[in-house]
């Protein structure tokens, strides 16, 4: 085994993308933009939602859920990439990065558990569409909100406590833009094998199970589909499902390059550019996929815009 000194750090390094100051100054720009675009977006999906009766079904309750999510998520990183564009001190506290290693990875849960919980709105919605509003009852959706939070609470304090309780080893220095996971892993001295076992069970609780349940619900939406005579009526009822499918598949695709392999093969530039994707770009897509794909969504907007022009 390798000796390398243990040290009491009380500060990490963030390196960020790259030490190119003429980079970093552009860089910047493009993640004030992409974090301005996500912030309006997202509170504007939001003020739609809550503003227009016709929107107040279980199927947008689930997505302003989820518009809220993604208004913090991108507030836990986008702020610190900012300052580290900019600043020449790049260091953050060993209690900040706790901080936003405890959000951003318990934002990172609840999101995954709510996707499936949408899944599951909409196989009920194309199997039972004339039951829809009774089946899936204001506080049933209200149950299944609070337990994803719950859920995503339980795992992030699990994952929270056993990472920050490691011994590091020597460099302070995490070669990323925020205080992730597998970085983290790099400059501890021993990843014994119970850390490695609560990996696998956030890995199985939070990422494997509501895979399973989103396969499942939409293994019987197909099945659903499949029993609806007209080729129109199939095609209405699954283009239902297209923007959750299009976020579920961004989202899982680039959280399960970077969270489902051994620590031993994190390979951290790579990783830093999908996590660019799940951390900052996904959170301003996703208002756009159901506000450009959603005729409700759109006339919601264009009553407000016409509010707004009377005004």
């Amino acid at each position: 085994m390798e000796n390398r000194n243990v040290t009491n750090i009380k500060e990490f390094i963030l390196l960020g993308f790259t030490a190119d100051s003429r980079l970093q100054r552009g860089l910047f720009f493009i993640f004030l933009a992409i974090y301005v675009i996500s912030i309006l977006g997202n509170m504007t999906l939001l003020s739609l939602i809550y503003g227009d009766s016709q929107l107040h079904i279980p199927m947008y309750f689930f997505i302003g859920n989820l518009s809220f999510l993604d208004l913090w998520y991108s507030s836990v990183y986008v702020p610190q990439i900012l300052v580290t564009c900019i600043s020449e001190d790049k260091s953050i506290s060993f209690a900040g990065c706790l901080a936003q290693f405890f959000f951003s990875a318990g934002l990172a849960y609840i999101e995954w558990d709510l996707l499936a919980v949408m899944a599951y709105d909409r196989f009920v919605a194309i199997s039972k569409p004339l039951f829809y509003s009774q089946a899936m009852s204001r506080r049933l959706c209200t149950s299944l909100v609070a337990a994803s939070y719950l859920g995503g609470f339980i795992n992030l304090t699990l994952i929270t406590s056993e990472t920050f309780t490691l011994t590091f080893c020597g460099s302070n220095v995490i070669d990323d833009f925020f205080c992730d996971l597998p970085p983290l892993v790099k400059l501890a001295c021993d990843v014994k094998e119970s850390y490695q076992a609560v990996l696998y069970f956030i890995l199985a609780s939070n990422i494997i199970m509501p895979t399973i349940l989103i396969l499942a619900s939409y293994l019987f939406i197909i099945a659903a589909i499949l029993k609806i005579r007209s080729a129109q009526g199939r095609l209405k009822a699954f283009s239902t499902c297209g923007s959750h499918l299009t976020v579920v598949t961004l989202y899982y695709v680039s959280i399960l390059f970077i969270y489902s392999r051994p620590s031993a093969s994190y390979g951290l530039e790579q990783d830093k550019v999908v996590s660019v994707f799940y951390t900052v770009v996904i959170p301003m897509l996703n208002p756009l996929i159901y506000s450009l794909r959603n005729k409700d969504v759109k006339d919601a907007l264009k009553k407000m815009l016409d509010k707004a022009k009377f005004y």
